[in-house]
């Protein structure tokens, strides 16, 4: 029997991005911005004015990545659907952010590994049998296509009409029943 392929996020889906991203901001700007203010995207839109679009640069910083703390069950579940399923590491990145990514996989999910990982922004051009992701814009294309997606949920992509669950058991509870019914 084929495994089903599942196409998993690693921004703010495997890893704690946005606590470490604006936690760098807030020192920097004396701000208290956290991740359930993000009511948008955008999120130029939400700091600062004296920041604005420089919030973006956080992210092209040498070593940014490369210690991201995993979300919480993220590393123990995807151990546990490894052994149904086959998983693919799909996400967008910054050209500087490349190799701290990898070196993360690597370290911390050593039995998906770096040949698993597909850096692309246009997620929606991957083909697999569910997508995981945070970005309304990538889970929306997914689904437009006619697949299946399931939202991390965030306040940013509370609008989007899909799947979604609060963290990792919850999707690992909920998985074999939708990909049963797609």
């Amino acid at each position: 029997m084929e495994k089903y392929t599942l196409l998993i996020d690693m921004d703010s889906v495997i890893v704690d991005l946005m606590g470490k991203w604006f936690g760098a901001y807030n020192a920097d700007y004396d701000d208290h911005l956290t991740v359930d203010q993000l009511t948008t995207w955008n999120s130029h839109e939400l700091v600062k004015p004296a920041c604005g679009a420089k919030i973006y640069d956080y992210l092209d910083r040498p070593g940014f990545y490369r210690d991201l703390k995993p979300l919480p069950h993220a590393i123990e579940v995807l151990q546990r659907l490894h052994e149904c399923y086959e998983i693919y590491i799909v996400t967008a990145s910054p050209v500087s952010a490349l190799q701290d990514k990898a070196a993360w996989v690597e370290e911390h999910l050593p039995f998906i590994g770096v040949k698993k990982i597909i850096f692309a922004h246009d997620k929606d051009r991957v083909v697999g049998d569910l997508l995981f992701d945070d970005a309304p814009h990538n889970l929306q294309k997914y689904i437009d296509k006619g697949r299946l997606a399931v939202a991390m949920d965030y306040p940013y992509n509370k609008d989007l009409k899909c799947r979604r669950v609060s963290n990792w058991l919850e999707f690992e509870s909920s998985l074999a029943a939708w990909l049963k019914e797609s």
